[in-house]
Formats: structure tokens, C-alpha cells, sequence
């Protein structure tokens, strides 16, 4: 096994506009085990997505290099799935069609793949759903099929882009909960990026920190909590959360 399955090294972005260059990322490094959950958090509009879209192939970097693998990522691969804000699903289309697409994009849609479907969607609760439409669904649920219709592609690393901050307060911690459950069960490795301190916490094997923009790595927490049976919602009742927390806060905070 790969020591490293994500190594990001001397990474850059800068775009270009009529006033000029604007760099959004500068010289970031940092590496993700395989089975990792890994956090990013930085101030609003410091690069996060921008980062994300690199590690994924839809952006190429101005400088510096993404290895995956152990290859350079050099455009979209199947290694890698993306989970954005909105959940996306057709309205048009049954769960179950919602599912598939992935799967339709990349021609694969074979008699395997579709057992693997409908074996992933009894596992987590939605086989009874999967002739209903995305507006039959709670918001809840809706964000559980977008997260297995990425899974069904069987993608070894899962990038999720503020993946639960579309949803209200308390749907967003039963969310978290369930989404952390399946990425472990299914022994993925993940990178959330979110603006939440707490959600980051509860989550992550490790917290990275980024500086305003141009983003830089400011610091990286491992998280230790001592709490039984892990999950997103126990996480926060440990003692340790609230020290990480005013950490995390103060390398937040540009007035300190």
C-alpha cells in the first residue's frame, strides 16, 4: 500500500484578469494516507474550491504538481470522486436514474455496476426510495444519493466541497453523521473543505489550515479525541473539541 495517496507539493494557482494576475493559491503542500479523512478550513474566499478542482483534474495549476496514486494528476480520473454543495440530482429522473448517471457518462453501466447499485442503496436505507423522485425526498436523503451515486463509480478518494452547508442546522449534523459513516464503511479516503470549525473537527483524522488568499498552509492539527465509537456528534462531547477549537479559531482569526 501506497504510503501516501494523495501528495500535493509546491502547488500554485494564479488567474488571470483584466487588472492583471490574481493568485488564489500559493505553494500549498501537504500528503493524505490512504483511509484518511482530512479537513480543510481557511477564511471565505481564500482558494478552497479552487484547490479541490486541482486535486480533481478540472483546473490545471500554475505551478506545482497533484500525485495521485503516484501519478501525476494531469486531467479527471476515476480514482477520484467530487461531491459539491447542492446535492444536483434531476428532478426528472428517479433516484435510481440519479444514480446511474455517473455510470451512463462513462458508459459502464453494466450488469455488475448495477448490482453494485442497488446493493449500496439497500446498505444505507434508500432501495425503498429508488423509484421516487429527488423532490419525494427529504434534503437528508437527497445528499445520501448524491454521495452514493458518486460512490457508484468506485472512485478510491472522495472530494467533497461543503458537502452539508446547503442543509439547516440539526439536518446538517444527521447528515454528517450518516456521510462519515458510509466514507469509512466503504474505507474511502475523503477531503472535506468547509468554513465550519466544528464540523471540521468531528470529522477529520487531520485539520489543515489556510491563510487568506493567496492560501497557504498555516498549520495542520491531527485530531486526537477521547471519545468511544467516533462518530461526527460524539466527537463534539469530547474534552479535547473545545481546545481544538480556539486553535483552530485563533489561526482563523486576522485580527490575532
Amino acid at each position: 500500500m501506497l504510503q501516501n495517496i494523495i501528495e500535493v507539493v509546491n502547488l500554485s494557482m494564479k488567474y488571470h484578469s483584466l487588472n492583471g494576475e490574481i493568485p488564489a493559491l500559493a505553494q500549498i503542500d501537504f500528503n493524505v494516507k490512504p483511509g484518511e479523512f482530512v479537513c480543510i478550513v481557511g477564511p471565505s474566499g481564500c482558494g478552497k474550491s479552487t484547490l479541490l478542482s486541482i486535486m480533481d483534474g478540472l483546473l490545471r495549476p500554475t505551478g506545482g504538481q497533484v500525485i495521485i496514486g503516484g501519478a501525476p494528476v494531469s486531467g479527471i480520473s476515476a480514482k477520484v470522486g467530487y461531491m459539491l454543495q447542492k446535492d444536483y440530482l434531476f428532478e426528472w429522473r428517479t433516484i435510481l436514474e440519479n444514480v446511474f448517471l455517473g455510470l451512463e457518462i462513462r458508459k459502464s453501466l453494466f450488469k455488475e455496476a448495477k448490482a453494485y447499485v442497488l446493493d449500496i442503496l439497500n446498505t444505507y436505507g434508500l432501495y425503498d426510495f429508488k423509484d421516487k423522485y429527488p423532490g419525494q425526498l427529504s434534503g437528508g436523503m437527497r445528499q445520501r444519493a448524491a454521495l452514493i451515486r458518486t460512490l457508484a463509480t468506485r472512485p478510491e478518494i472522495l472530494l467533497l466541497d461543503e458537502a452539508f452547508s446547503a442543509l439547516d442546522y440539526q439536518t446538517r449534523l444527521l447528515v454528517s453523521e450518516d456521510i462519515y459513516g458510509i466514507i469509512k464503511n466503504e474505507h474511502k479516503t475523503a477531503i472535506l473543505v468547509t468554513h465550519d470549525i466544528s464540523e471540521s473537527i468531528s470529522i477529520a483524522d487531520r485539520v489543515i489550515v489556510l491563510s487568506q488568499r493567496p492560501a497557504k498552509v498555516k498549520n495542520i492539527y491531527e485530531i486526537h479525541l477521547t471519545c468511544e465509537n467516533r462518530t461526527p456528534i460524539t466527537s463534539r462531547n469530547a474534552a479535547e473539541f473545545k481546545l481544538y477549537f480556539n486553535q483552530i479559531w485563533k489561526e482563523l482569526d486576522v485580527h490575532v
